[in-house]
């Protein structure tokens, strides 16, 4: 009784499935009919769900200038079964060869490459990506057959080469590849949306919109930056470097202030370089840092007493470690005598720091190698970053001690080095580098970062008679060629032989640089400059690299509004007695009124840096400055009107330059 009662449950069951089988498969060939019935009819139905992309936060620098954005654009594509099905039933009058010569004409590819996809015996392919919505607009007024598009983001980056290996690129499928955008990828995509319609029995639709990006604020300053960027341009030009890296830093916090490398690219056409253009060498390319690591050196014997500044050391220009012999950089066993540590320093001589490293002992040595930083990463908020290499440290020689002592034998990056010299430069502390100062989101909350100290690694009073003797090196040493006049410029030159093809150390190609900061008694800006394998007659570090620190160091605290230390006067800032009144802007009277999207070019006669980039900013305009001191020229005129975002190039001269060419232009009348 109980199996029977179960089998006919069993046998009911079956049937109500069945039931449901036919209804469900009439419904779907409903759909079908229903769907070739609209098709033959030439209407579009939507019977699939989509992901909604969101749009990709901002990257601003320091002064709100945007330096990277996400715009709309559109993908187009075809479906080649579609339109073969089409034009066989002659429900169109297109040829493929028509509609491959259209997307040409519009979209600017060869027509035999898109009527080659259109051949194909495919369901879809993909014709174009991040097209315009002009463009995208051209062509669905054409109505196509079997033509569709797709919401795309295009990431474009308003300053072109600018911080471009800082930036980094982002992929076809919207994520950060490298760089920031890589490292804060997550932060700045944002939240997909969900878009679906089920089908057209049930018509309703789903959605759930997309949530912007995260928008990033940069501790880097466009100002600085282009400064940077100005002289890799010259440096490449004068010296044929392999590579060429420049970093600036707030020694006293750990911002990032600009930072940029040649080879270099733009972020725009990004599909058009390789890896290695697109490498940012300050944080990426391990070196022999060469005579500016003697600033470690000497901060670790100063510190742990084992020398003193006028300690006096024998240099007879070369010194025997076991079989070796090491000569100092300028000469082959020139003796130097008897000299001081703060002698030694200012002659960057290999002899003197050798006799300072080793009696500092391996043990010690190492501990402020590491204390130091050395060795391992910063942890800089981008991606890219090297950990340089030290020698093991059960595996040190003597010979390794000493040439370690002045920056050979050991790795460091650029990012390291100016990290450790920072520390020197502030009173001790190693801070941990950063380059995002700000992260908003959508909801309006900041996430702020805040200067983050690793460690005291020496003492206020060592960090001060580092700067004493480093202030030394560029008043009388191999630095003077940074001098600045009323300005209290702390600085170390390098020229390091890079290792050839044999192992050994090469006698052509050099790594030449140069540390600094200023003003030395409160550091605005800490900078490391170096270039791979100069060529020339020159390789030193003090008479390459030297002037471009001066150049960038001035043109920075001119900007910032120090243009002195102290109570010293200035020499480059000092505004001459004359009757002549210092220039100002003039009142704008903009060529038309201008519509939404655009802004009046302000007058920016007269000003400073500083005052120039807040005024643009304010437009919401870019810049391009050039030279240092007040604003003597620029271009667009001021009153034109311009689209936001558009670059204004600024001509910066001393008030004498100014009043010189004021002169000449409007001499004046005969007596």
């Amino acid at each position: 009784m109980k199996r029977s009662y179960f089998a006919r449950e069993k046998v009911l069951y079956l049937v109500l499935v069945l039931m449901a089988t036919v209804i469900v498969g009439r419904l779907f060939m409903l759909q079908v009919i229903d769907a070739a019935e609209l098709k033959a009819k030439g209407i579009e139905r939507r019977t699939s769900s989509a992901s909604l992309l969101p749009e990709r936060g901002k990257i601003l620098d320091a002064q709100g200038n945007v330096l990277a954005q996400s715009i709309p654009v559109k993908e187009v594509y075809g479906d080649p079964r579609a339109i073969n099905e089409l034009i066989e039933n002659k429900q169109t009058k297109w040829t493929k060869e028509e509609i491959a010569a259209k997307l040409s004409e519009i979209l600017s590819i060869e027509q035999e490459v898109i009527l080659e996809k259109l051949n194909r015996d495919l369901a879809w392919v993909n014709i174009a990506n991040h097209v315009e919505l002009e463009k995208a607009d051209q062509i669905k007024a054409l109505k196509l057959p079997g033509i569709g598009f797709s919401d795309q983001q295009k990431r474009v980056y308003p300053m072109d080469r600018l911080a471009a290996s800082v930036l980094g690129i982002v992929n076809l499928a919207g994520n950060g590849a490298e760089g920031l955008e890589n490292f804060y990828d997550k932060e700045l995509y944002g939240t997909p949306g969900y878009s679906s319609q089920q089908s057209l029995l049930n018509p309703s639709q789903l959605n759930e919109p997309a949530l912007k990006g995260a928008d990033l604020r940069l501790t880097l300053d466009s100002t600085i930056q282009y400064l940077i960027e100005q002289q890799l341009d010259q440096l490449l030009e004068t010296t044929q470097g392999k590579n060429i890296a420049i970093l600036a830093m707030d020694p006293m916090t750990g911002k990032i202030l600009g930072m940029g490398s040649r080879p270099s690219y733009n972020p725009n056409d990004y599909l058009t370089t390789n890896a290695e253009e697109r490498r940012n060498l300050t944080i990426g390319m391990p070196y022999e840092p060469g005579s500016t690591f003697k600033i470690i050196t000497g901060a670790a014997a100063l510190e742990e007493g084992t020398v003193q500044p006028d300690d006096l050391f024998e240099d007879p220009g070369y010194i025997q470690i076991g079989p070796r012999y090491i000569t100092n950089w300028d000469s082959d066993f020139r003796p130097h005598g008897k000299v001081t540590f703060t002698e030694g320093m200012m002659l960057s001589s290999n002899v003197v720091l050798s006799q300072v490293g080793m009696n500092l002992g391996k043990e010690t040595f190492y501990t402020y190698l590491k204390a130091f930083g050395f060795g391992s990463r910063t942890g800089i908020d981008i991606t890219g970053e090297d950990g340089g290499l030290l020698v093991p440290q059960d595996q040190a020689r003597d010979i390794d001690m000493a040439t370690m002592s002045f920056g050979q034998a050991n790795l460091v990056t650029p990012i390291q080095l100016l990290t450790a010299i920072s520390s020197v430069a502030n009173g001790g502390t190693l801070y941990k580098p950063y380059i995002v100062d700000k992260i908003t989101f959508p909801d309006g909350t900041v996430q702020e970062k805040k200067p983050e100290p690793v460690r005291q690694v020496i003492s206020k009073a060592t960090a001060e008679q580092m700067t004493a003797i480093l202030e030394a090196v560029v008043n009388e040493g191999t630095g003077g060629a940074a001098k600045i006049p009323g300005i209290r410029v702390a600085g170390k030159t390098g020229t390091a032989q890079k290792v050839d093809s044999t192992g050994g150390y090469s006698k052509t190609d050099f790594i030449a640089s140069f540390a600094a900061y200023a003003p030395a008694d409160n550091p605005k800006i800490a900078l490391l400059i170096l270039i791979d394998t100069p060529q020339g007659e020159s390789h030193q570090g003090g008479t390459l690299a030297g002037p471009v620190a001066k150049t960038i160091i001035e043109g920075t605290l001119q900007y910032y509004g120090i243009p002195v230390s102290g109570e010293t006067p200035s020499e480059v800032s000092e505004i001459p007695e004359t009757s002549f009144e210092r220039p100002a802007p003039g009142e704008v009277v903009p060529e038309r009124a201008p519509l939404k999207g655009e802004s009046v070019v302000p007058d920016l006669t007269g000003l400073t840096m500083r005052q120039a980039g807040e005024k643009l900013a304010a437009a919401e305009l870019h810049f391009h400055f050039s030279g240092t001191g007040l604003v003597r020229g620029q271009n667009p005129q001021p009153g034109k009107v311009v689209n936001a975002g558009t670059v204004i190039n600024v001509e910066f001269a001393t008030l004498e330059e100014i009043l010189q060419q004021g002169s000449e232009a409007e001499p004046p009348p005969n007596p």
